[in-house]
């Protein structure tokens, strides 16, 4: 079946005996044009469910009114609530979003980004992939003109806005708490440490360790391929297998966490009599797990909101040289079921009703 013609303003203006600039300033209610005129214009307009060409109009005006955003996944609850900070931010500045998923490849992400240079876009949010390992891709699309912002994974190095969370305090709270409690081998499972965010979390395990005095054992950290319970049941198995006596397991994320939960019941342990278990990200699901998961909660909306502002700032100041701008947000420990309790000031065998030390956040 052919394709139907779309009616385009030249049609309407042979049809008005007109010239299509006339046509185009009726349909923007230009003062200069008659109101018989405009009212006329506009009859046929709707009866020919006419529609502006948007690539036309883009390439006249410099501007596509497009944001495009990159993310490693979309599913996630994590990238799921960014992308809604980002949408309501830029949707009430008149901008449409553009949703693109890297799944994790670095070569797929390359694309993206070209793909979105072909198609013009105002602008770029973009959370690397954790293979993204350099960032070439990043200055050609700068080069073209098209500011990029790089929000939740950090590129050291790189001269862009970025936008992040304190993932070194996050981790820092979560085993200092851990520590409080009386634990004293603390496993963690670790991230992919070539993405800065998940070495950031290490690196608050190790200094929590040093700061309270207690031995690091290296024995005691696995490292996860990815970020799902899978991961997660991957790595537990890997820890378990060790067969080391442990009191405490911090993991990377929410969902590594959930999977090591799994492993330790299997292997007949109590969560958290036996071993206390603390994640990070606090995703929607973690309260509702039993036991209701420890965890850092992380401002994801803000981070998503935040990122898209500083892109709005720098369409209005295009013509200004700005520094770029480093944000980091503060994370919020969050204390459930899933760990153990800290012990009364007044006894230190007593367990209180409510857990709490400062900079934790009650759920």
């Amino acid at each position: 079946m052919q394709k139907a013609r779309q009616t385009t303003i030249v049609d309407i203006a042979n049809q008005l005996g007109v010239s299509p600039s006339t046509v185009s300033r009726a349909l923007h209610d230009h003062p200069s044009i008659s109101a018989k005129t405009k009212r006329n214009v506009m009859v046929l307009a709707e009866k020919y469910s006419y529609q502006p060409n948007l690539l036309a109009l883009s390439l006249l005006n410099k501007k596509t009114g497009i944001i495009g955003i990159v993310v490693p996944e979309i599913t996630s609850y994590f990238f799921a609530t960014v992308i809604s900070g980002v949408q309501d931010m830029v949707s009430s500045a008149g901008y449409k979003l553009l949703i693109c998923q890297s799944d994790e490849s670095f070569e797929e992400e390359k694309k993206l980004l070209q793909d979105m240079a072909l198609l013009r876009v105002d602008g770029v949010l973009i959370s690397p992939t954790f293979r993204t390992n350099s960032f070439h891709h990043f200055e050609k699309l700068k080069k073209t003109g098209i500011p990029l912002v790089i929000f939740d994974r950090d590129c050291p190095g790189f001269e862009a806005d970025r936008v992040v969370v304190d993932s070194y305090d996050g981790a820092y709270q979560a085993v200092e708490y851990l520590i409080k409690t009386g634990c004293q081998r603390i496993a963690h499972i670790a991230g992919p440490i070539a993405i800065p965010t998940f070495k950031q979390r290490l690196d608050g395990y190790l200094n929590a360790h040093y700061d309270n005095n207690i031995p690091i054992r290296s024995e005691l950290i696995v490292y996860s391929n990815g970020f799902s319970s899978d991961d997660g049941v991957e790595a537990a198995a890997q820890l378990m297998a060790r067969r080391e006596k442990l009191d405490a397991i911090f993991a990377v994320n929410d969902g590594v966490a959930i999977g090591t939960a799994h492993v330790l019941r299997e292997n007949g342990y109590r969560v958290p009599d036996d071993i206390s278990l603390l994640g990070f990200d606090d995703e929607s699901y973690a309260q509702y797990y039993y036991p209701p998961l420890s965890t850092v909660w992380q401002p994801v909306y803000e981070l998503g909101m935040l990122s898209a502002k500083i892109l709005l700032d720098r369409f209005a100041n295009a013509d200004q040289q700005r520094p770029y701008r480093y944000e980091v947000l503060k994370p919020e420990l969050v204390i459930r079921d899933s760990s153990s309790a800290l012990a009364r000031p007044t006894s230190s065998s007593a367990l209180p009703d409510q857990p709490g030390i400062p900079a934790v956040h009650p759920v």
